[in-house]
């Protein structure tokens, strides 16, 4: 009865906090760990959010210290909070036959990012297998690479493991067999696995409507949706402008010494990588104080609405950019491809954008003062929590408990969405809102 009168959004978060405290149960089992004993709950219960909002941050290395029964509970968790619990639930409905009901369609629109609810059925099947055969797909040619060297049954669940690890921009690996937390820096020259991954990363970070779009228009660029462009064209943007300046920044630095194949590998990777997916093919301490900064930037513009990626978003970033632009040249609309924002999206982002900043300078500042770590690497770690991204300077393992719960409250706040996070506390808004007498003030 209490489920029937809770609105979308309360239902959309109440589902997070049940699946992310079903994790937090199951990975406190002495079977999750290697060692048979059970896991300290605030390390189970930061281990499940951090799987289940695919950011990849973790007080233990996954494969040293999670049994492969707790491997098989975070990877779950990672592929239902990478695709989405409403989607990955119907996708299974499907399956077995049963239809979306009305209800079912709000929630799926809210939780997933879609613009609108036609043909959703249609849409989620072909979500669905656009989905498993991109994973699969990362799954063999990774394979290719592990299974001469870990054997065919390990190898095949590495390549499984860390493909959907990759798509989901979750972060979590195995390659702890080489070394705590070394991530994939064994393999930062092999061009097939980091290639992979990168391909991988990026394309999960592209989102349900530009998958759409593209399963259903092919390369005819024309008849995408304006959201679909931003994504790509700041996609794609980022990314060459990000390996760019870690290429040059670094050359004297971390790069010294190697090939140029082994450098553009390198800084397409360092540019990836923090839009949001958490593993890293280098010491990341050992970076300069410019390459941390554009990380940091990376890390809070994220990924695109919809995706698996966290952040600010690509498309909040592009209507906050050209609105800004825009408004320097006194026009009164802001457009682009030839379609203009509304002002409702407009102050969305702007909203967006203080919010993400007001809740990341309180985690910093709470950080802050429980800690002894320079800001620099608090301000790392705060905003690898909200963009959930996973990405760590290595302070994630020495935090105390009110650390770790700020941390699990950022990673949270960060995939479900402050907004939806808002409307869920808020409720159902009855009161008719007042439009006041404007009046005009100083900005700038």
């Amino acid at each position: 009865m209490l489920f029937r009168i809770l609105t979308y959004s309360q239902k959309i978060v109440l589902g997070f906090i049940l699946l992310g405290t079903l994790g937090t149960f199951l990975l406190t089992l002495p079977i999750s760990s290697k060692a048979g004993i059970q896991t300290p709950l605030i390390d189970s219960l930061f281990t499940s959010i951090s799987a289940l909002c695919v950011t990849g941050l973790s007080v233990y290395d996954t494969f040293s210290h999670w049994s492969f029964f707790g491997q098989l509970v975070i990877l779950s968790l990672i592929q239902i909070g990478g695709i989405g619990f409403m989607v990955f639930i119907t996708s299974i409905s499907m399956v077995l036959g049963h239809k979306i009901g009305l209800h079912e369609r709000q929630l799926l629109v809210e939780s997933s990012g879609l613009l609108h609810s036609a043909n959703l059925s249609f849409l989620i099947k072909r979500i669905t297998i656009f989905v498993i055969s991109i994973e699969a797909s990362g799954a063999v040619l990774l394979s290719i690479r592990f299974i001469p060297e870990f054997g065919i049954k390990t190898g095949v669940y590495y390549g499984i493991f860390h493909s959907i690890s990759a798509f989901c921009n979750a972060g979590f690996d195995l390659m702890g067999r080489f070394g705590k937390f070394s991530s994939l820096t064994p393999y930062r020259t092999d061009s097939l696995v980091i290639l992979t991954i990168s391909a991988l990363i990026f394309i999960g970070g592209l989102g349900f409507v530009v998958w759409n779009d593209i399963l259903r228009y092919k390369l005819n660029y024309k008849k995408y949706s304006l959201h679909t462009k931003i994504v790509l064209m700041m996609s794609i943007s980022l990314t060459l402008f990000g390996a760019i300046l870690f290429f040059f920044i670094e050359s004297h630095h971390i790069f010294r010494g190697q090939g140029v194949n082994e450098r553009l590998l390198s800084s397409l990777f360092l540019s990836i990588s923090p839009r949001t997916a958490g593993f890293n093919t280098l010491d990341l301490t050992m970076l300069t104080n410019a390459s941390i900064f554009l990380t940091i930037l990376l890390m809070i513009i994220g990924g695109s609405s919809g995706s698996t990626a966290g952040g600010l978003k690509v498309t909040t970033v592009a209507v906050l950019f050209f609105s800004a632009f825009d408004n320097s040249r006194r026009k009164q609309t802001t457009s682009i491809f030839k379609r203009r924002f509304s002002d409702n999206t407009i102050k969305q982002a702007s909203a967006m954008l203080t919010f993400y900043l007001i809740i990341g300078s309180i985690g910093t500042l709470i950080l802050s003062s429980l800690n002894s770590y320079t800001l620099e690497e608090v301000i790392f770690e705060v905003f690898s929590a909200l963009g959930t991204v996973g990405i760590t300077l290595g302070i994630t393992t020495h935090l105390g408990t009110i650390s770790k719960i700020t941390l699990v409250a950022l990673m949270f706040i960060g995939r479900v969405g402050w907004m939806l996070l808002i409307f869920a506390i808020v409720g159902r808004n009855q009161k008719p809102s007042i439009n006041r007498v404007s009046e005009e003030i100083i900005v700038g």
